[in-house]
């Protein structure tokens, strides 16, 4: 399939630059592959959109704080460190090594070291990809890498969002808990306490799945088909306990609903031919475009994504390719807001 296939123009002014007030006000199109209408309500309708038997599956990551800011060793120079994707570990006892983006007057060169104020950390500079524009580097000095990263870093924003000044908190789901992806889950970004509490009220399960957002996941498709894309590795997790009340779920009639790309990506992963669901724990680079069969996710809610992205390819390969540019042309007339702290989809 032709990558420009999943093109689609939008207004500058739909790109939502801060979250709604409040999480649950955000809007939601409700649409479906055998329908050929669409329907807008509130997200916190959701409870009454889904059945008493549904179960819903949400993503625990929780964004680390990515953005560090050093000096160059022993220059002074200031540096600093997009974290993008954890690297695998090659032994028990290497220090943690992430592929990163650099922001610097000059060049960096493998063996340099970068040091940050009041820190003992420091990143040391393995390889330089020059090609693709990022560098390898290696993070060490302290016994705990992951909570240093914690304690100095920045949640980073996307790049579309220029000038938020709000709560950074926003940009963390109410759920969130594992620390280690570098974008949220966003479509889990609308949930609060009260949609929580009266989905449960309503016989609507929910269990927890992870998968740890990597940035190569937003990266746009630059190949000309789809089919010469190649998409990163990510991480994810699938309890015994989740896996167990999902199938008994299904068995029990009731529908599967992934929250968000991220948790479809994982849940399709860990199901078999026949649609059950078993534990899962490792790397995925499952990569769902259009054609492919879903096993696992009976309904999808998700947020509206950016042209040529394997998140709307997986949208398209959910909801149908024409129905889906139909759904992002209805929500551009009905002024919808997109992308990370915009509305939200959920495709039957």
């Amino acid at each position: 399939m032709r990558t420009d296939c999943l093109d689609y123009p939008l207004p500058q002014e739909l790109i939502a630059q801060s979250p709604a007030v409040p999480r649950d006000s955000s809007r939601l199109l409700v649409c479906s592959r055998a329908s050929d209408s669409f329907s807008m309500r509130l997200f916190r309708d959701l409870p009454d959109l889904l059945e008493p038997g549904d179960i819903l599956v949400t993503n625990s990551a929780r964004v680390m704080p990515a953005r560090l800011f050093g000096y160059k060793y022993p220059t002074g120079a200031h540096i600093e460190i997009l974290l993008l994707e954890r690297l695998p570990m090659r032994s028990p006892d290497e220090n943690p090594r992430f592929r990163a983006l650099l922001r610097r007057r000059r060049r960096l060169e493998p063996g340099d070291i970068v040091l940050f104020p009041e820190s003992m950390l420091r990143a040391k500079v393995v390889e330089s990809r020059e090609d693709v524009g990022e560098d390898i580097v290696e993070l060490g000095g302290v016994e705990d890498v992951d909570g240093e990263i914690d304690r100095i870093g920045r949640i980073p924003l996307p790049p579309y969002i220029k000038d938020y000044r709000g709560d950074i908190e926003r940009y963390q789901t109410v759920y969130a808990k594992v620390s280690g992806s570098v974008a949220a889950p966003t479509a889990g970004l609308h949930f609060t306490p009260e949609v929580l509490r009266r989905l449960e009220e309503r016989g609507i399960r929910r269990v927890e799945g992870h998968l740890r957002v990597g940035w190569g996941t937003f990266s746009p498709i630059r190949a000309e088909n789809l089919e010469g894309h190649v998409l990163h590795e990510e991480v994810g997790e699938l309890t015994d306990e989740s896996a167990a009340k999902i199938n008994e779920a299904r068995r029990a009639g009731g529908r599967i609903v992934a929250v968000g790309t991220t948790m479809t990506r994982l849940l399709e992963t860990a199901v078999d031919e026949d649609g059950v669901l078993h534990p899962f724990s490792g790397p995925t680079a499952l990569y769902i475009t259009p054609g492919f069969r879903f096993r696992a996710v009976d309904v999808l809610l998700t947020n509206f994504h950016l042209p040529r992205t394997s998140l709307l390819a997986l949208v398209a390969a959910f909801l149908g390719v024409e129905r889906t540019l139909a759904a992002y042309d209805f929500a551009i007339r009905e002024r919808f807001r997109f992308y990370s702290f915009g509305d939200a989809m959920l495709i039957f």
